[in-house]
């Protein structure tokens, strides 16, 4: 009697059903106008701000190095004047709104009830999302720098400064992008409907209000550091190792918590 083998259909195991995921954003990513519209606008928002600073020839006094449009001399969690904010915590500002488009036309689209509907782990789409935004704003903060360098070279003004202090600044800002794009990623989802509140919402906290106003009562204390707004602002022109550490553990931390409730909520909500 001949031994019958049955055949079993293993369900594809987590890495591979996330490249797949990742396979198809990325494509999508690469080919819709949104991605390059806003890479653009990151390297054109120094020269703006640049423009904005000048006065008959010479400098307003908004900045007094060229490095200043990347990042601010030291952690300013309160914003005195909007000129302390213009540097490249301005590229999570549009990459909320980037992001917010991104999402909202998944769900317009069609596209989330036809992938759930043969792709039943919502955890993967929400990873994927976060890692494929995180990649937009990591481009746009790489498009931000090469304009602020221009820009700088533009203004006159000196380039002058600790080189390590400001690769610790340009690599804290980089790994935010992380912590902020789960940010942007969870509001969607749970105003996956609601596509005006979310660019709002999404604008509201890349602006870093909520924080600021605390910092109007606490002070500027590096406590605000376990916040993202905290943690991005923390990347100055005055850090270091242990900076780059922070923002680091900061991004990734709640990126695992908006993951999580991202995926809870997708889970235990219609998701259409």
């Amino acid at each position: 009697m001949e031994n019958t083998k049955t055949l079993k259909f293993e369900k594809p195991r987590f890495f591979e059903r996330l490249k797949g995921m990742l396979g198809v954003d990325f494509y999508r990513l690469f080919h819709t106008p949104l991605f390059y519209i806003f890479i653009v606008i990151a390297a054109i928002i120094p020269a703006l701000v640049s423009m904005g600073a000048m006065g008959e020839g010479e400098t307003a006094g908004m900045f007094t190095n060229a490095w200043q449009i990347i990042a601010a001399d030291s952690p300013l969690y309160i914003v005195h004047d909007m000129g302390e904010y213009a540097n490249m915590n301005m590229v999570f500002i549009f990459g909320g709104i980037m992001v917010s488009i991104f999402i909202g036309h998944d769900y317009r689209s069609g596209y989330v009830k036809q992938l759930f509907t043969t792709h039943a782990k919502k955890e993967d789409y929400i990873i994927s999302k976060t890692l494929v935004s995180a990649f937009s704003m990591v481009c746009m903060c790489f498009t931000y720098l090469i304009g602020g360098m221009i820009s700088g070279a533009a203004t006159g003004l000196p380039f002058a400064i600790n080189a390590g202090s400001l690769l610790c600044a340009i690599l804290g800002k980089i790994v935010m992008s992380l912590g902020w794009a789960s940010l942007y990623t969870f509001i969607n989802i749970i105003f996956r409907r609601k596509f005006g509140i979310s660019i709002a919402l999404c604008f509201v906290l890349g602006t870093g209000i909520p924080v600021i106003g605390v910092a109007s009562l606490l002070g500027n204390t590096s406590a605000l550091n376990i916040f993202l707004y905290g943690s991005s602002v923390y990347a100055c022109l005055s850090a270091n190792f242990l900076s780059v550490l922070v923002c680091l553990v900061c991004s990734v931390a709640w990126a695992i918590v908006y993951n999580v409730l991202g995926a809870v909520v997708l889970y235990r909500r219609d998701v259409y």
